[in-house]
């Protein structure tokens, strides 16, 4: 068994998912449109940096997150950004479950 050629089945088969697919295809719709596109990207900006924010333990300003809630309002009034937030969701847990599955595999 090779190792590389296992992972390019492993990455043909992430290609050939409903999740992978749907998500693309969201994505793609979301960058037909600028405005929506820039929206989407500031508020993936805010996101993450309220995460780290969180990650590193450090409080979150309440106007971050006040900020990010109107946000949140906002985009996902969008039909196809509401749709983009889902598939992304379906997958980064679909996602999340392979590296689950692989480092459990190499966990020493």
């Amino acid at each position: 068994m090779n190792v590389y050629e296992e992972a390019h089945n492993l990455s043909k088969a992430i290609k050939e998912s409903e999740e992978y697919k749907q998500y693309k295809a969201a994505s793609d719709k979301i960058k037909e449109n600028p405005e929506l596109d820039k929206m989407m990207k500031d508020f993936m900006e805010k996101q993450i940096q309220m995460q780290t924010k969180q990650m590193l333990g450090e409080e979150v300003p309440q106007d971050m997150m006040q900020n990010i809630q109107k946000l949140t309002e906002i985009v996902t009034a969008d039909p196809a950004a509401a749709q983009y937030l889902q598939c992304q969701m379906r997958f980064s847990i679909m996602m999340q479950d392979v590296y689950n599955i692989l480092g459990e595999t190499v966990n020493l």
